[in-house]
Parts: C-alpha cells; structure tokens; sequence
C-alpha cells in the first residue's frame, strides 16, 4: 500500500532513487548529471524520513500526517471560549456549526486558549467531551478528567492525528469497558521546538504551574468537571510521561491516578526559549544544574521516597515497548519504589516487539483508559455519597436545632352591655316629686298618731303641697 509506512511505497522510493543515479552515471552532459544528482537527493531524503517515521510508527496515513504538518486540523476543530460556560454548559460557547444528535452519539471535541494568571502562559488547549455529556441522563453530573500530556516533539493534536485517542475511548465507552470522562490535552511546550519537560525554571517560564494547576483550574470553572483530586487523572507519552509522573508526585492532592507510557523518572536536558520569553531561540539548557534540591525535587525516582508522609500518593499505570531496554528498565525500577507508598501497584504493561514508539502507546491507552475511568468513576460515586450523607445529616441538625414558635392563644372578647342614655334632669325631678307625694299621703304606721281622721289626712297633705 502507498501508506506512509507501506512496503510499497519504499520500494517506489528506492526505484526512483535508482532510476536517478542510473541517469547520473551514464549522462555525459553536466547539467544532466547535476541535475540528476539533485533529483535523487529527494528520494533519499523522504526515504530516511519515511523510515524514521516508521520506526517511532508514527504517522499511519497521509491524512494524518497533511493535518499535522499544516494544521488543517487545529483550524477544522470548534473554538470553545469561556463565554457563556459560567453555568457549566457548553452551548453557546462555540463557534462553528454543532450537531446535537451526533455530540450524543460520539462526544465533541473543541480547543480553547487558556491564559495562566500566575504563569502568564497562554496556549492551545483541546478539550474532549464524551457522548455523555450531551445526553439528559448526565444533565447534573458533574464528570471526572484526564489530562493527557503530549511527548517533544510534539503538539495536543498529535493525541488525536496519531494517538487516535478518540476512536480508542468510544470503542471502549460502547464496550462497556470505559467510564465516561472528560479528556483535556494541553499544549506543554509552546512550540515543537521546545523541550519544556513541565518544568518551573527558576529563570524562566512556569510551565508545570500552567499544566498541573491553570488548565485543570479553568476547565474545573467552566465544565461540568470535577475540581481537581481524586476524580481527577494524568498520562502522557515519552516527555508527557515524564511530565505526568513529575506532576502528579508534586501535586498529589490534585491528582488520584497517573499514567506513564514509555516515559523518564529524572528532567534531562531541556530546550527552552532563549530570555524565557515564548517565541525565542530554543537553547540547551539543565533548568536544576545549580540546585540539588529543585534537582530532586523533580526526580519522581528519587522524589517518590521523600513525597511527605500523610500525603496520599496517586496509583500508576506504566507501560514501556520490550525493544527498548532503557524504558522497560525505568519502568520496572519506579514500580518497585512505588511499593514503599502503594500498597497494591500494577506491575508494568510491556508492548512485545516494539520500542520506544507510537505502537506501544497505542496499545497502551486502551486498557489504561479502561482501569483509569472505572478508577475515577469510583471515585465520583464515592464523592457524591458523601455528599448526600453531609447534606442528609445538615438538614437533620437544622430540623433539631429550629426555634420552637409560641402558640398564639386567641383573647377573650369582651362584650359590652348596650349603652343606656341617662334620663333627662326635668323627667327625673317629677319622677322623684311624684314618689315623695305618694310616700306622704300613704297612712302614717307611727304610734300614737290617729290614722283614721280625714281632717288629720288633709292637713298632712296640705302641708306637703306647700313644702
């Protein structure tokens, strides 16, 4: 096949390679042998190419390879902004068209620049959304991450042109044998000519504060993500291996699970800008050459024996190819120190017939993936439990601790008696005469006093009148 990789394609290399140096040999003229030694300088040069990209088993199509090199890709994917994403939800937040029958069916994949408010970082990042996202059954799930580091040279969507990341995650998510995740990707070193390693330099640019704390931040604000802990994992590949096992010692709090594909336990040489600036000359350079304890402090293969006591140390998943002694031998090495803080340790995956190149890490994401989304998937669950029984227990206490309320007894109404006018001066006064005159001419019962005269009667009345 014409592949990049293909037999045939080498064999086409090779027979024009012939075919010039053939014409360089029996031309007489100069110009004809000049031109003919041009001409055969390019199918040797796309011939070493094409081998080396075999050998890493890089690019497996011409697609991928076109997409990559002009970054047809990066202008194809949807821009996420953070406008809008306030509330957690991603419509509006786009730019270009989206299909919200297809996002349920097969996730979304968008990129965003995020901009580092202590590093003042400001790059590319690719933010995965699973199918789940988009469906009603996940509407209040808030759902855990993976960030996946790319190696150098090297670029996020080198994750999806040669990782094929996504086709691997939706065929395990439809097999039952992957929990729905988030998957972020950033981009760890400004430009495929740098070799950043994600490390602080001292001189220079913050990038492990930008990797390992800004973006998980930013996508934990605007996603329904979890904030970063233990739902939270981080893998890479080669220099992203590295990365992942320097950062997720280093910030173990904000991770519970990292992954390490053919990837180093010590920084070695660095390329970073020239004056730290992004954009400048890369130079060689050892960021820790001067401070023993920086040095050490970013060794995961030393650091891992002096991570602080009562910090939980986050479960690895290494993989390294059976080619490449040097990787399976670091991988093996970190595994056994990892027993002095893990009590139970996955013993590393080794890729047979296969170096330090793209093949292993392929094979390796898929039961990587598996195991680190069932793992964060336990976790969210676990969380969210927890939750309930807080948010059970303080609705419990205030119900208890609520202020009793007095019961209000309703007052007696007190009833007037009617209102009675007083009678006017004029009717009492000859109401009162009237009685005084009836109690005179009523006979007198005192002794000795004769009742039964009229003239007696008379005079008392007479008497009375004129009083």
């Amino acid at each position: 096949m014409l592949e990049p990789q293909g037999t045939l394609f080498f064999l086409l290399l090779m027979a024009a390679f012939g075919a010039l140096v053939l014409w360089l040999a029996l031309t007489k003229q100069i110009v004809f042998r000049v031109l003919a030694a041009c001409l055969a300088f390019i199918p040797a040069m796309v011939f070493g190419i094409a081998a080396v990209n075999k050998y890493y088993d890089y690019y497996q199509t011409w697609g991928a390879l076109f997409s990559d090199v002009s970054g047809q890709a990066q202008s194809t994917v949807p821009q996420l902004s953070a406008a809008g994403l306030g509330t957690g939800s991603k419509k509006g937040a786009l730019t270009g068209p989206t299909n919200t029958a297809l996002e349920a069916q097969l996730g979304l994949l968008s990129r965003t620049t995020i901009t580092g408010p202590r590093s003042h970082i400001s790059r590319q990042v690719y933010v995965y959304l699973p199918p789940q996202y988009f469906r009603k059954a996940y509407a209040h799930y808030r759902f855990p991450a993976i960030e996946l580091l790319h190696g150098s040279p090297g670029e996020p969507a080198t994750w999806i042109d040669v990782m094929n990341v996504i086709p691997i995650y939706l065929h395990l998510l439809a097999a039952g044998k992957a929990a729905p995740a988030v998957l972020v990707m950033p981009d760890t070193d400004g430009g495929q000519q740098y070799s950043l390693q994600c490390l602080n330099d001292p001189h220079g640019l913050q990038d492990m504060t930008y990797v390992g704390q800004e973006v998980p931040n930013w996508v934990a604000a605007n996603l329904r993500v979890q904030r970063p802990g233990l739902t939270w994992g981080i893998a890479g590949y080669s220099e992203g291996g590295f990365c992942a096992a320097n950062i997720a010692l280093q910030y173990a709090t904000r991770y519970g699970y990292a992954g390490v594909l053919s990837g180093y336990f010590a920084p070695i040489v660095s390329q970073v800008p020239t004056g730290g600036k992004p954009g400048g000359r890369p130079h060689d350079v050892h960021v820790f050459a001067h401070d023993s304890n920086l040095l050490l402090l970013n060794s995961p293969d030393k650091y891992i024996l002096h991570v602080p006591v009562g910090i939980q140390v986050p479960q690895f998943f290494l993989a390294a190819g059976s080619a490449d002694a040097a990787d399976v031998a670091a991988a093996d090495n970190f595994a056994q120190l990892l027993q002095f803080r893990v009590a139970e340790i996955q013993q590393p995956m080794i890729v047979q017939g296969a170096g330090h190149q793209a093949r292993v890490w392929r094979a390796a994401l898929t039961p990587m993936l598996s195991w680190m989304t069932i793992q964060l998937a336990q976790q969210v669950e676990h969380f969210t439990q927890i939750d309930k029984e807080r948010a059970a227990a303080a609705a419990k206490a205030a119900r208890s601790h609520a202020p009793k309320v007095p019961v209000k007894v309703p007052a007696k109404v007190k009833v007037k008696a009617p209102h009675t006018p007083p009678a006017h001066p004029t009717a009492l006064f000859s109401a009162f005469s009237r009685l005084k005159l009836s109690t005179r001419l009523l006979p007198d019962r005192r002794p000795g006093v004769a009742t039964g005269s009229r003239r007696a009667d008379r005079l008392i009345a007479h008497r009375s009148l004129r009083r």
